[in-house]
């Protein structure tokens, strides 16, 4: 229903109901009033974020393990294209790692590769000087994946391209 001046008789009950609340506070305050408001769910908000956080919830264990590792000589980048395989594109790369193996030193190589459907994973092959190979797998960025990182780690490789270790 509508009063003359076109303004909504529900609408009207209401202004009436909150000018009788704020009564004798200036517009100023009932402003302010809002604004603390508004801040306090913004804080409300960050504690939550921080305490989600705080819980674990946010954290990759195994993002922190390959972020706080200890780094070895790197054997470079490789960027594989939809179909490409990782003996044929990064032959210098590969031997690279197979010299650490051979020499007992540490080495690293990064890998990146489109899935089927186009998103990128990153893998990290770390040998240590034990001649373990430590994969690294970063799905982050897969949106068909669980969207996490995940760790595997092979005894003695003895062929380092196409790595297939136990999970």
């Amino acid at each position: 229903m509508y009063s003359d001046d076109g303004v909504p008789d529900q609408m009207r009950r209401v202004w009436s109901a909150y000018r009788v609340q704020t009564a004798g506070e200036s517009s100023t305050r009932r402003c302010c009033v809002a604004a603390v408001s508004a801040r306090a769910r913004l804080v409300a908000m960050a504690a939550v974020f921080l305490v989600v956080g705080g819980c674990g919830v946010l954290d990759d264990p195994v993002k922190d393990r390959w972020e706080s590792r200890t780094e070895f000589s790197s054997c470079g980048e490789v960027r594989l294209a939809q179909g490409e395989e990782m003996q044929e594109q990064a032959v210098q790369e590969i031997a690279c790692l197979r010299r650490a193996l051979k020499s007992g030193e540490g080495a690293e190589l990064k890998v990146a590769f489109p899935t089927v459907e186009g998103d990128p994973i990153r893998e990290y092959y770390r040998l240590t000087p034990q001649a373990t190979l430590e994969v690294y797998t970063d799905s982050t960025d897969d949106h068909y994946s669980d969207q996490k990182w995940s760790f595997a780690e092979c005894y003695t490789p003895e062929w380092l391209a196409e790595i297939s270790c136990d999970q």
